[in-house]
């Protein structure tokens, strides 16, 4: 069984994809104009992600430490 580890590197790999097939998607369905999507969807989905991200890092710092 390997553990996974997670360097910056991939980290933000992996969140730049997940954020790129999210906006992409958006971008592609006729939901919404690419304005709105580039302008409203985009940054909140970056600042939800870097918090969600930030609580992830804690939370494994915590699990790792007790």
């Amino acid at each position: 069984m390997t553990d996974m580890e997670f360097d910056l590197s991939k980290t933000a790999a992996a969140f730049v994809a997940l954020i790129a097939v999210g906006v992409g998607s958006l971008i592609v369905t006729p939901m919404m104009t690419t304005r709105i999507v580039l302008m409203m969807v985009l940054p909140s989905m970056v600042v939800f992600g870097a918090i969600c991200l930030a609580i992830g890092v804690a939370h494994g710092q915590y699990r790792a430490t007790h």
